[in-house]
């Protein structure tokens, strides 16, 4: 699929024999994903995102998953451990979904476009991807909802990897995760009051947000102290992402990892309060109102 794209991203696919479908302009990845899957013929679809490559056994790891188990509705794999951008921002980001992802429960509640597999019979009788998110969101997230609540199996191997190529900046990281991830999800979460205990909305992951939100109200109100010791327990929250930090770039790169990680949770619980907020004042209206089990 080729979303109307402005680079020679079409010319380099043809130059490989690849089939294409060229859209006439851009309407998303959403869009874009379902119009491929209805002219799919193969049993199973896998999806990746344009920014990563494959390891040498991705698609052989996921062909095996799906020929061995029956059962199996979907699967997502990981990022890898070694981004290509060799940028502090880029590292960080990555490193982070590579834990986050080695964490997760093998039996999710999520899908993920990034590297994920769905059965084609599946993902058309669910509708495909919502198509209301017209940039890249949390199209796939709201399917693995879908889908999981319709009895679905979807599992997360975190051995099923590939390279991310992205190259991250504080406004992107900001701008993405604020308005194509915070906001949705947070929206998508009061309409539907389901946060599972997974990936980045475990437990411990939503303390963080809350400790660091109470430190930060605490230092606006001269309470040096009392933020500290919360700041402190936010660290040790997040102690084996730190350490796998440190395992993978060092206890320096680990060092400089923890006030951009706090400013994460804290501009990531700020999101999530205003939308409690909207939600609250009855300003629903704005609010994507899709059901998990119903679609749009």
């Amino acid at each position: 699929m080729d979303d109307a794209s402005t680079d020679d991203s079409a010319s380099v696919a043809r130059g490989f024999g690849v089939q294409q479908i060229l859209l006439p302009q851009r309407q998303g990845p959403a869009v874009a994903r379902n119009t491929g899957a209805r002219q799919a013929s193969g049993d199973v679809l896998l999806f990746l995102d344009a920014d990563v490559c494959v390891n040498p056994d991705t698609v052989t790891r996921v062909t095996t998953h799906f020929s061995h188990q029956t059962g199996l509705d979907a699967l997502i794999g990981s990022y890898d451990d070694a981004p290509a951008d060799k940028s502090f921002i880029s590292q960080y980001r990555n490193l982070l979904h590579c834990y986050t992802h080695r964490q997760g429960k093998t039996r999710a509640s999520t899908f993920w476009c990034g590297c994920g597999a769905v059965r084609l019979n599946r993902f058309l009788a669910l509708g495909g991807l919502p198509e209301e998110y017209d940039r890249p969101s949390i199209e796939d997230i709201v399917f693995g909802q879908r889908l999981a609540a319709q009895g679905g199996t979807i599992i997360l191997d975190p051995s099923i990897q590939v390279k991310h190529l992205k190259r991250w900046t504080i406004a992107g990281m900001l701008r993405t995760d604020v308005f194509d991830r915070a906001l949705p999800w947070a929206r998508l979460i009061l309409n539907t009051r389901s946060m599972p205990n997974d990936l980045s909305l475990r437990w411990d992951q939503r303390a963080s947000v809350a400790f660091n939100l109470i430190a930060c109200a605490c230092a606006v109100c001269k309470l040096p102290a009392l933020a500290a010791i919360l700041a402190c327990a936010g660290v040790v929250l997040n102690r084996h992402f730190y350490s796998f930090l440190i395992a993978q770039r060092g206890f320096w790169f680990a060092l400089m990892a923890v006030p951009l990680h706090f400013a994460y949770y804290l501009y990531s619980g700020l999101t999530f309060a205003f939308a409690i907020l909207e939600y609250v004042c009855g300003f629903r209206g704005v609010m994507r109102k899709v059901h998990p089990a119903r679609g749009k």
